[in-house]
């Protein structure tokens, strides 16, 4: 193989490359902006040069920066970020690069499949089904409003060289289609340096569902089966499995050999992903190809037992594939949840910032993988993407692998920022999503409000007030000990009861708390309930069965004043938890009056200001 490979990247790629490479014996080189210095993968690399100031167009975007690594660390072989792929191979003779290999397909293949009219026509010419549309670039709103009433509303204007969900309106009307093009044209020009545009027809209601392909320089080509995207807000994957609940054999087999096909006819040689629509009745459309390891490839390599990073190193290094299309198994079955530093109650996640003060991966559950790029301490912030990791289970069935999932997103502890946790949790299961029922409109059907956390049901309800009030009155029993022993040898002999009241949303409920035991005896709504656990307080998380039911629960915080928030089933709940005496007096309490924020904007997530478009004197 290669002695030493320089990985133009960041995160929890970066270190998925590092692992790899370290399988293999070759010796790896990071690049980082300076607030990187501390990063998990810098840590990880044998080697690592700081290659800018935070900005990725200054460090992990800046050709010339990285082309100066390479020379001075004598790397043979590069991976690089997608972003700069094009550019970069475009430039790559004639910089005084002999002898260093890229990891992934040539510039020839990158280019066709990164610019969307391009690729659409060779998918075309290569007998793969194709989204009707207009081929050519559209020149300005009023062509864009004239292709959009002759493809036929509703119509889906994208950025020719656009991904992840950049640069992408749907339109319904003629209103709609201006407008489409005049921010989708900025947004592609800001995210990508090119405002062209492309209208085909929008496929209402459709599957997200792409096949991975993996093909060699000797002109073999394999596809590795398909992967499930349909879970997505803002038009970005959010929860991905394989195989999909959808497909049947000959589907899968016929959009398997459309890819490859299509791989062949760009002579592509690396892993890669044919993405496509698919409508309800399992007609499938090409949507776009990404030339490059895809965040959700793990759910490929759990159903497959391949390394893919591994099979693209053979593939660069000119070794032909070591296995045929017959060799390629559906093993099980894998779910993948993006963890991501946002806000779910925001638009189904806006991006939260700031330091990760506590953090611990559920790894000590069976059959779960976690792809990170951060540890305890990091900072998010607003130059990268804000994903903190890709939590993975592996099971027999899809049952099996949901039910991991649920443990592994319970037993998830993150700290500082806000998450999306509770989103993930309430998406695996929900019982359209647990029958396969699912389309790319999937969140916003489901929460056509938005998202508002776990709906609690009566009996949940009780269980949660049953485990905060055994918490408290665990809390008020360490509270008297003193390096194990009471405090005051003559204190009055223990208390077994307490009355309590226990605030929760809009209502407040009595509960009655004995101790029994190292378990407690709580009375709730003339309901009892034996709520049992280790009640060490020290740790994160917590593990209390409530009459045989067993929960993980995490105490996020709590106050002096009785006021404490419990992440139960996913969803962070406020309680405050007082006894009957103070809560009594409670109402004497004057209460502290809310902000008044009517003279004041706010920006609902961290970014930077590009533009005020009023001045003082303004009519608004």
């Amino acid at each position: 193989t290669f002695e030493k490979l320089l990985i133009a990247n960041r995160g929890e790629i970066a270190c998925r490359v590092i692992k790899t490479c370290k399988k293999m014996g070759i010796k790896t080189v990071a690049i980082h902006s300076d607030v990187d210095a501390n990063a998990v993968h810098v840590k990880m690399a044998d080697e690592a040069v700081c290659v800018g100031p935070a900005p990725t167009s200054k460090s992990y975007l800046n050709m010339d920066a990285i082309m100066e690594v390479i020379r001075k660390t004598r790397a043979q072989a590069v991976s690089l970020n997608a972003s700069i792929c094009c550019s970069f191979l475009s430039s790559w003779s004639l910089q005084a690069s002999e002898g260093v290999t890229f990891i992934g397909p040539d510039t020839h293949a990158i280019q066709a499949m990164g610019d969307k009219i391009e690729s659409k026509l060779l998918a075309k010419n290569a007998k793969v089904n194709t989204i009707p549309g207009f081929d050519g670039v559209v020149k300005d709103a009023d062509e864009a409003v004239r292709i959009a009433r002759e493809i036929g509303y509703p119509v889906m204007i994208k950025a020719s060289a656009g991904g992840g969900g950049k640069g992408m309106r749907i339109a319904w009307d003629d209103e709609e289609t201006r407008e489409g093009f005049r921010f989708s044209s900025q947004e592609a020009a800001s995210s990508f340096g090119d405002d062209r545009l492309l209208i085909e027809k929008f496929i209402d209601n459709p599957r997200h569902i792409e096949i991975q392909v993996l093909a060699d320089k000797h002109g073999n080509a394999l596809w590795l089966n398909e992967r499930e995207c349909s879970i997505q807000r803002r038009n970005q994957k959010v929860v991905e499995e394989a195989p999909s609940t959808f497909l049947d054999p000959e589907t899968r087999r016929a959009m398997g050999e459309q890819a490859v096909a299509l791989a062949k006819a760009v002579k592509y040689s690396s892993a890669g992903t044919v993405e496509f629509l698919v409508d309800s009745s399992k007609n499938f459309y090409f949507l776009e190809m990404n030339t490059r390891l895809q965040v959700e490839h793990p759910v490929t390599e759990c159903i497959t037992g391949l390394d893919l990073v591994q099979e693209m190193i053979r593939v660069a290094k000119g070794y032909p594939l070591r296995h045929k299309q017959a060799d390629i198994p559906i093993n099980g079955w894998a779910v993948e949840c993006r963890v991501y530093a946002e806000d779910p109650y925001k638009s189904f996640g806006l991006p939260s910032i700031g330091k990760l003060s506590q953090y611990q991966e559920p790894l000590h559950v069976p059959s779960v993988r976690v792809d990170s790029g951060i540890q305890q301490g990091s900072d998010i912030s607003i130059y990268y993407d804000p994903m903190i990791s890709k939590l993975i289970t592996y099971g027999s069935n899809r049952a099996e692998a949901l039910k991991r999932m649920e443990e592994a997103l319970d037993n998830y502890v993150i700290r500082g920022v806000a998450h999306n946790i509770s989103l993930l949790r309430e998406v695996i299961v929900h019982p359209r999503f647990v029958q396969g029922d699912i389309s790319t409109k999937f969140l916003p059907e489901v929460y056509p409000e938005g998202f508002k956390g776990h709906k609690l049901t009566d009996l949940e309800r009780q269980q949660l007030l049953a485990t905060a009030a055994s918490l408290y009155v665990a809390e008020q029993l360490r509270s008297q000990r003193f390096l194990g022993t009471p405090r005051i040898p003559i204190a009055k002999s223990k208390r077994s009861s307490w009355e309590l009241s226990v605030h929760l949303g809009d209502g407040t409920y009595p509960v009655a708390v004995s101790k029994d035991g190292s378990s407690f005896s709580v009375e709730v709504d003339g309901m009892k309930l034996n709520v049992t656990s280790e009640w060490n307080l020290a740790s994160p998380l917590l593990s209390v069965t409530i009459d045989g039911t067993q929960r993980t629960i995490q105490r996020i915080s709590r106050s002096a004043s009785g006021e404490t928030s419990i992440q139960f089933l996913g969803t962070v709940y406020k309680l405050q938890i007082l006894t009957k005496v103070a809560a009594e007096l409670s109402k004497y309490m004057p209460e502290k009056a809310a902000e008044d924020t009517s003279s004041i904007l706010r920006s609902p997530m961290p970014g930077t200001v590009v533009a005020v478009s009023v001045k003082p004197g303004d009519m608004v």
